[in-house]
């Protein structure tokens, strides 16, 4: 049996953290996986400017709400549904994700959870599992799965390096030109047409 496993944000939805960087006006938080590898150091890193600002879960919670899936990536998901199972792999939050996952359709996620104080004040994150992505295509496998998956960040790089297909998909020049070996696709017909040949 065949799983897609894809990450979420900048595969099918934007970025959070920029869309919030872009309403709240705070440049540093532009920051993502794309640019640092180490998910812990990145987010006591935004919680410290959110904490900064005053700023907490309703504030992001209401740009969130205003973000639509990238163009494609609902017709993506289901077309790629009809084929084989897709699972969301994030390293976002379920407080984060779920009118993000209405609007594609309701597609089985597996993300992390925010600690949040009866203020609305982030206090912290508690991550599912270590190196969640990779844990869990190793799981998958563990009981007669085989995984395809496709990422844009550095935290995508291992569960595409553990599975029997893996693609960047509208991944930074940088991560292309550092992984040459991973083929990369900038459009959804590509990459299902990838996935497709895969399976």
């Amino acid at each position: 049996m065949n799983v897609v496993c894809l990450d979420m944000e900048g595969v099918l939805v934007p970025e959070i953290w920029i869309a919030f960087s872009e309403a709240s006006g705070i440049p540093e938080l532009r920051r993502t996986t794309r640019d640092e590898p180490d998910y812990d150091k990145l987010m006591r890193w935004r919680l410290g400017i959110l904490k900064e600002h005053g700023l907490g879960l309703r504030e992001i919670q209401a740009v969130i709400a205003k973000i639509d899936p990238l163009p494609g990536a609902r017709e993506f998901l289901d077309e790629l549904r009809t084929l084989t199972q897709v699972l969301i792999l994030s390293d976002t939050f379920e407080e984060f994700a779920r009118p993000l996952m209405k609007k594609l359709g309701w597609p089985a996620l597996l993300c992390n959870s925010l600690e949040v104080a009866e203020d609305g004040t982030i206090t912290g994150y508690r991550m599912r599992c270590q190196q969640s992505k990779l844990s869990t295509v190793k799981a998958l496998q563990s009981v007669g799965c085989e995984t395809i998956a496709s990422g844009d960040s550095y935290n995508d790089l291992a569960m595409i390096r553990a599975s029997k297909a893996g693609f960047l998909f509208r991944s930074t020049d940088q991560i292309r030109k550092d992984y040459p070996d991973l083929p990369a696709y900038e459009e959804f017909s590509d990459l299902l047409n990838a996935i497709r040949a895969a399976l």
